[in-house]
């Protein structure tokens, strides 16, 4: 039906006669003149309908937007001063000699400027169709396609296999809740929707694949947030007779080539890495964004003898911690702004935020700011200013709590004041995060928990620990992070099977249980089993980094509100009665549905 796309066109093609489709996007009545922007994938083409060719011309007056066209025509040059410098198709335009009109469009429910459309996300998502006709959107869904392929073509090369695993499989513990999809053929039984597909690539393992891949959907009953979706896709990656070091280097090499392929960005080589206790004792997070230069301070030593219970209390309790962060030239922040604040680390937990002028160092006391000042020592003021290298015109605030509490709040308000501040530097800083802490006590239920999930293998130099000090053994678990987000994690996993016991058991899981849930895998393990590891890249947080996006809503073609709906569908909804019979289920509503 066309012999171009309307974006290809350039000033190659002038005299050239072409044909071209596509939807109106703007219409303009000019003196006796109609021009169209006719957009397709690949961009606009102005097209001139002259009253020179009347019929044609009468067709024209009656296009409104969204109107879906074949135009026929020649190729001409515009006239000098009417060029547009911000288009492909510029310099030219099209003298349309033949028009057919193949659909009709009412007006679209909100703009499809690029930018300016004013519509709410949850309008966009109920006419996601049109949503995705904005070039912002179809230039988004181009760079997912790019990535995918980049991705494909590396892996393809290092000598990876594309594999794919189950979507209906059998319910296991991995952090999340599993959507359950019931079975007819085996009444009052239940498949799962895979979280992730950590069992089967591991099996793959067992079964002399030797070095796998997939790029593959996942499911997680959880609650949403910006950077979640109940349906997401990762790239999951696993290797064999392999260590870290080696996973590391391939993946880095891969994301490098990445960076330069759809950005034309250099990362550094090699990333650098920072243990899991230096990335929390120095940001407060196992996600750091290097680009903020601000670091956190222990004054907890400090604070150990004041009077002042808010900061002794957390000094001297074994799980508590009391951190400083040093804002430069920050005394120049108002108490409305610093009210901002604290509201800001309410949201964690923090029940204040104390805090210290510095408005001349040299006087000491005198030269500070402070409703704490009364409270501390002249050593403690001292030690504080010399361990944050505080200077004239900075502000310190402070965080006294449980550790995680601190970390939390003082973590986040780190990047804020960064970007807030004018500190945050320009471009892409990686970083790897290892030595991770095996598991983590959970006081609500006394019990330990992985930090990871329950495949991944502890340092061999820790394996003894399992026993006699689990909070101390470390993991060979691997983070990739990126300008604050995570976009890889991964680890070298379980390869012998009394150690996956061992872990087993100490996450409370008996044998009984262990059989039921694992069973195949234990008995795999039984016959040969290869070290392996790997790793999985959460592919729209990675789409959304590299785009911009504000979440990774932004760069799925269909994705649910973040209360896991589809406002286009309108899923999840209810399914008759019949089909409820065949699958052997009765629903029973819940009694604040029945209210309503």
């Amino acid at each position: 039906m066309r012999s171009h796309y309307c974006g290809e066109l350039n000033a190659s093609h002038i005299d050239q006669d072409v044909e071209l489709c596509g939807w109106v996007h703007r219409r303009r009545d000019h003196g006796g003149v109609i021009f169209v922007d006719l957009r397709d994938r690949e961009g606009l083409a102005q097209i001139v309908f002259d009253p020179d060719t009347p019929e044609v011309f009468e067709s024209a007056e009656h296009l409104r937007s969204e109107y879906v066209l074949r135009v026929r025509g020649r190729v001409r040059r515009r006239p000098e001063g009417t060029e547009n410098p911000n288009l492909k198709t510029g310099e030219i335009e099209v003298l349309c000699s033949e028009l057919e009109v193949f659909n009709r469009a009412e007006t679209p429910p909100f703009v499809l400027d690029e930018h300016d459309h004013g519509a709410s996300e949850e309008l966009r998502l109920r006419y996601r169709y049109l949503d995705l006709r904005r070039p912002e959107m179809l230039e988004r869904m181009r760079t997912r396609a790019r990535v995918t392929r980049t991705l494909r073509a590396y892996l393809d090369a290092t000598g990876f296999i594309e594999i794919e695993t189950p979507m209906l499989t059998k319910a296991t513990p991995e952090g999340a809740r599993d959507y359950l999809v019931p079975s007819r053929t085996h009444p009052g039984r239940f498949f799962a929707l895979p979280q992730s597909p950590q069992l089967f690539k591991q099996l793959l393992m067992m079964s002399g694949m030797d070095r796998y891949y997939q790029i593959v959907r996942c499911f997680r009953d959880e609650d949403l947030r910006a950077d979640r979706q109940p349906e997401f896709t990762q790239l999951d990656v696993e290797a064999s007779f392999i260590e870290e070091g080696e996973v590391m280097r391939l993946m880095e090499v891969m994301i490098r080539l990445l960076m330069e392929e759809i950005l034309g960005v250099e990362l550094p080589d090699p990333f650098p890495r920072i243990t899991y206790a230096e990335a929390m004792r120095r940001y407060g997070t196992d996600r750091p964004d290097l680009r903020v230069p601000l670091e956190l301070v222990d004054v907890g030593d400090l604070m150990q003898g004041v009077e002042f219970k808010v900061f002794a209390g957390p000094a001297l309790d074994p799980q508590g911690r009391v951190a400083a962060l040093c804002v430069p030239q920050g005394s120049g922040l108002t108490r409305k702004e610093i009210d901002e604040y604290t509201k800001f680390v309410g949201v964690y937990g923090a029940k204040g935020l104390a805090y210290i002028k510095v408005n001349e160092r040299a006087r000491g006391r005198e030269g500070l700011q402070s409703p704490i000042l009364k409270f501390l020592p002249d050593e403690a003021i001292e030690g504080i200013l010399a361990r944050t290298g505080a200077a004239d015109g900075d502000l310190i605030f402070f965080g006294a709590d449980k550790a995680s509490v601190v970390n939390e709040a003082l973590g986040a308000l780190r990047v804020r004041v960064g970007k807030e501040r004018g500190l945050m530097e320009e471009g892409w800083r990686p970083v790897w995060v290892v030595d991770f802490p095996m598991f983590e006590w959970d006081a609500q239920e006394k019990r330990w928990t992985p930090l990871h999930h329950p495949f991944t293998a502890p340092r061999e130099e820790d394996i003894a620990l399992l026993k006699s000090d689990p909070g101390a053994c470390l993991s060979r678990a691997y983070d990739m992070v990126l300008n604050g987000s995570e976009i890889g994690g991964g680890s070298i996993r379980i390869h012998r099977r009394e150690v996956q016991q061992q872990v087993f058991e100490l996450l409370g899981i008996g044998d009984e249980e262990a059989e039921e849930k694992f069973g195949f895998l234990l008995t795999a393990l039984k016959y040969g089993c290869p070290p392996h590891g790997g790793i999985a890249f959460g592919l729209d947080r990675l789409v959304m980094l590299l785009t911009g996006a504000g979440s990774i809503r932004e760069v799925m073609a269909f994705p649910k509100t973040q209360t896991a709906a589809c406002p286009l569908t309108s899923a999840p909804s209810e399914v008759s009665s019949a089909q409820l019979r065949e699958l052997s289920i009765r629903v029973r509503v819940p009694q604040s549905d029945q209210q309503g």
